[in-house]
Parts: C-alpha cells; structure tokens; sequence
C-alpha cells in the first residue's frame, strides 16, 4: 500500500536520529509517504495493521481483534507491540501493556507513548480525523479486521480530543502534522498551541529528501 508510485530522489546519506520521530496513522493521507524510508532517519511508532507492509519500531494496537492478528501472524514475536490490558487477548506472553493504560484509540496513544518517551521532533502523518466524502477513511479498508470503504466515516471526537490532550501534557515537545492539500485542519489543533505545526506534504518532503512519492 506504501509502495504503489515511484519514489522521489533517494536521500542515502541520511542516518537515524534518536530526537526525530514519526507517528503513523492510518488516515489515507499518509499514502503520500514512503514508510519504509523514514525508518532510516528516526524512531518510527505505527499503529495497527501497518506491520503487513513494514516494520516499525513501535506498532501500538488497542483493538482486541487487531492484537489477536498481531500474535496469530507471529508479529507480536519481535517485543516491539503494545496495548491495553484486555481479557480476550490470547496470549500476553510477548506483548507489552501499558500500565496504567489511557483508554485511547490507537493513533493518539501512539502520539502519547512517543512524547512520553522524551521524543522532542515528532512528525505525525495519517491523523486525518474526517472520512472521505462521508465515508471509511483508512488505508487498510476492505481487509481483515476493517471496516468497508463504503461504511460511513468513523467517529472522531474521541481522537481528536486525546490528541489535543497530548498536545497540552507536552508543551516542550514540537508536533507537526503532515497535511496534504486541502486537509481537514481542526480548531482544537489551532494556532492556539504554540508547539503544533500543521505542515505541508511539500514541506516534509524538502525536508526529509526521498521520504514522499511523487
């Protein structure tokens, strides 16, 4: 799904730093980036089913169903997923609890769990909060444990309040959210937050060279 379009120019000189952090949503907005290429610049946390096209350094899945697929595939195995306590998760044995756990959805707790762990340059793409034309607005649509591309849009009230609530919790931490042209750009995430950037795709790409398809 990351791969569809030919790559811009490949930046092989740029080596991973600790301080830069991407958080991955599932928004389709996030197609415009080559996840796999921002694992060699920084510290990437994906969420959910992401783990079927690459391999982040933090996948972070709150859905019991979503958990399941994590350890029947054998993902879970590396030690890198993380969740919330949950009694229908078949076996914990490899996976990491978050202790105590926020309740969140997956995207904003991933958001969290990255500030939490000291990241002070947190790029965040696919947090897209509208649906598409009224409806399903993921890239994992139409497969396993997703819901149709023709369902209504997703609520998302929830998931943009707990990331403002991130936004609040970590004043000396710098969020940008990458955005595409003509993205849904919310008043809770407004100029009112000095340490929130909404910036543009073009942006990024100039930015980080090789990362975004042309």
């Amino acid at each position: 799904i990351c791969m569809e379009r030919p790559l811009s120019k490949k930046n092989k000189t740029i080596s991973v730093n600790k301080e830069i952090v991407f958080v991955l949503g599932n928004g389709k907005r996030r197609l415009y980036v080559n996840c796999e290429s921002l694992l060699d610049i920084g510290t990437v946390y994906g969420c959910n089913a992401q783990y079927r096209e690459f391999d982040p350094h933090y996948i972070v899945a709150v859905d019991v169903k979503m958990v399941n697929e994590l350890i029947d595939s054998g993902y879970a195995n590396k030690g890198t997923v993380w969740t919330n306590p949950n009694k229908g998760i078949k076996d914990r044995q490899k996976i990491n609890l978050f202790n105590p756990h926020k309740g969140w959805s997956s995207g904003p707790t991933a958001l969290w769990f990255a500030a939490k762990n000291g990241h002070k340059n947190i790029y965040i793409h696919g947090f897209d909060y509208q649906g598409l034309q009224g409806k399903f607005n993921n890239v994992y649509a139409d497969t396993h444990n997703y819901k149709k591309s023709t369902d209504s849009a997703t609520f998302f009230g929830n998931w943009l309040s707990q990331t403002e609530k991130v936004i609040k919790e970590f004043p000396h931490t710098q969020f940008h959210r990458v955005i595409t042209s003509g993205a849904y750009i919310p008043d809770k995430l407004g100029p009112q937050y000095s340490n929130l950037k909404h910036l543009s795709i073009e942006e990024f790409g100039k930015t980080f060279e090789g990362t975004i398809y042309q």
